[in-house]
């Protein structure tokens, strides 16, 4: 498989897609949004990006499978079984943030081949950045290769997280981790993209990243974007159980051991030496 002529489809669909979400962004209200859950909106132009990758990806490869978060299609626990490579496409991540002209959301397009991410591409239509990877390939922001943060420790480490649909319900919101690595880090971030998160951590801007309750079309992409870019990416047990996205952990590679320990350990995990 030709990853490298896959990878410039991917690129060209997903500005495509992005001019969509750019040429609408700011004006869709809330009063035009229809609601999935009690926080969780889709759009119109949610599912016009959508149905545009989903024509664009079937012209180009129409043996392939798809999996997309507003229309569905192929089961994603089929991903890994025998049968042609799965596309997982978030159309418009950090949808709240677009619905109230908050101008952080990404394009999210990942390939999976025999269970693994092979291509995957992350495109924020506001800022025109694209972040894209193969499978031996590297990462690259518009072109230019790029490489994870070489911060070695927690406690000099930024970090973003995020928090699922159920939050107001949940038993465990991620709040409790957020406070227990408040007081182990630099900073918390809580943008509401998951995927350039993501995207950011790979290009150096963050350090780690961690979420549960994400999905497959959620991380498929950008997992593979941190990877090539030299980062690690696991499950909340250090396992490679991820792409589910149900239990998330992304980082530099340098302080994923320590983040393991916080997730693990919780408020007990060691805090940072106090200032002198």
């Amino acid at each position: 498989m030709n990853y490298g002529a896959i990878l410039h489809v991917t690129v060209a669909v997903a500005h495509e897609a992005g001019a969509i979400v750019r040429e609408a962004f700011p004006q869709t209200a809330l009063a035009q949004v229809r609601l999935k859950g009690a926080v969780n909106p889709v759009t119109a132009t949610d599912t016009a990006a959508e149905a545009l990758i989903i024509e664009r990806l079937r012209e180009a490869f129409p043996d392939h499978r798809i999996l997309a978060e507003e229309t569905h299609g192929d089961d994603w626990r089929a991903w890994n079984a025998p049968g042609p490579p799965m596309w997982l496409i978030d159309p418009l991540d950090g949808t709240v943030n677009f619905a109230h002209g908050f101008p952080f959301v990404g394009v999210s397009l990942g390939l999976l081949a025999e269970g693994q991410p092979v291509v995957g591409v992350v495109y924020d239509p506001l800022r025109d950045e694209t972040f894209a990877a193969s499978a031996g390939g590297g990462t690259t922001r518009n072109g230019r290769r790029v490489h994870v943060s070489p911060v070695e420790r927690l406690a000099d480490a930024f970090l973003a997280t995020g928090f699922a649909y159920d939050r107001r319900t949940a038993v465990d919101n991620n709040t409790r981790r957020l406070d227990h690595f408040l007081r182990r880090s630099q900073g918390v971030r809580r943008a509401g993209s998951a995927a350039i998160d993501l995207a950011y951590l790979a290009c150096g801007r963050l350090d780690g990243f961690w979420e549960k309750g994400l999905h497959p079309w959620d991380v498929a992409a950008a997992s593979l974007i941190v990877q090539e870019a030299g980062g690690r990416v696991t499950d909340f047990d250090g396992g490679s159980n991820y792409l589910s996205g149900e239990f998330f952990l992304a980082s530099n590679g340098l302080i994923h051991d320590e983040m393991l320990r916080v997730i693990r350990e919780g408020a007990f995990a060691p805090l940072p030496d106090a200032p002198q």
